[in-house]
């Protein structure tokens, strides 16, 4: 069966979480009419004063358009999405292509491409790198995968939410690629820590460090966008939860162990992570690390005890 032809039109977009309403606003504001749905009624009303069109379900979306984006926060989820009894495939929607940009483990995305094959649509696996401020900005870099025809049709809404798309082949390739992603985000954003309070307890102004290390050799994007939140003492910034991140942190361990490939920094640094929830940070930002590392540090204004 051939993959409907012609212009984008109406978009269905289901999740509008932080990422979720972040993307769906600027296809609105693209001028595309965006039909949503979310189980969370405060999303549905901020989805309708942004300008979008709200539904009842599943279902109801996929009733209304043939392309849907999804962006959920579990396995489960997608599934209920897909499988409900209000779900998408509650009925046979021949050409229906879903754009599923959530980050979960490739094999529980394998699964929902085989049941909507099934069922005579498409999923593609397009996971986003980027945090929730990024998606605001439309500042998303895009993992597409999937069948070829389905990602002709999809390209044109991924345009209208990301800065970049990068097409990796095969379906479960985007899902691999995001895990290599989100490996380096969760050292790299620990290093920005330790850089950060090793600067503060050095007597350096922050707000220096923030644009003269951001310049030079020693920057990475983690430490230029959660920099500013961590020389703040600021973790509520939109971004990814910390308990929502240990989710991904658990697929990276999980896909790292059945390839047996050796991860030290990404294992020290899960510890940290860990130690963030302990202490009550996670609905913060991943950000968070940071007050961790300033709990291990002494106080600068105590004199060492001598050895």
């Amino acid at each position: 069966m051939a993959v409907p032809a012609g212009s984008v039109g109406e978009i269905g977009f289901i999740g509008l979480g932080v990422m979720g309403s972040a993307m769906s606003s600027h296809l609105i504001n693209a001028g595309h009419q965006v039909i949503g749905y979310d189980v969370a009624a405060a999303a549905l009303s901020g989805h309708a004063a942004r300008g979008g069109t709200v539904a009842g379900s599943p279902a109801e979306v996929a009733a209304n358009t043939s392309l849907i984006v999804t962006s959920l926060p579990s396995a489960a989820a997608l599934a209920e999405v897909l499988r409900g009894s209000q779900g998408l495939a509650a009925r046979p929607v021949p050409g229906l292509t879903v754009i599923e940009t959530s980050t979960l483990a490739p094999e529980e995305k394998e699964d929902e491409r085989r049941f909507l094959t099934g069922r005579g649509g498409w999923l593609l696996d397009c996971p986003m790198s980027g945090t929730g401020a990024q998606a605001q900005r439309g500042d998303l870099v895009a993992y597409l995968s999937g069948d070829d025809a389905a990602k002709a049709r999809a390209l044109p809404v991924l345009a209208g939410m990301t800065r970049q798309v990068y097409d990796v082949g095969a379906f479960g390739n985007g899902s691999k690629m995001k895990i290599v992603a989100n490996l380096l985000v969760a050292v790299h954003n620990l290093a920005a820590a330790e850089a950060l309070v090793l600067a503060e307890r050095a007597g350096l102004d922050l707000a220096t460090v923030l644009t003269a290390v951001g310049d030079g050799a020693g920057t990475s994007r983690m430490f230029e966008v959660r920099g500013p939140a961590m020389a703040e003492e600021d973790y509520a910034q939109p971004g990814i939860q910390a308990k929502v991140f240990d989710k991904d942190m658990g697929i990276i361990a999980a896909f790292a162990g059945q390839l047996r490939s050796p991860t030290p920094l990404f294992t020290l640094a899960s510890a940290f992570y860990q130690a963030a929830l302990a202490q009550g940070h996670g609905n913060d930002d991943t950000s968070s690390v940071h007050a961790v590392l300033k709990q291990l540090a002494p106080d600068p204004e105590r004199p060492a005890q001598p050895s």
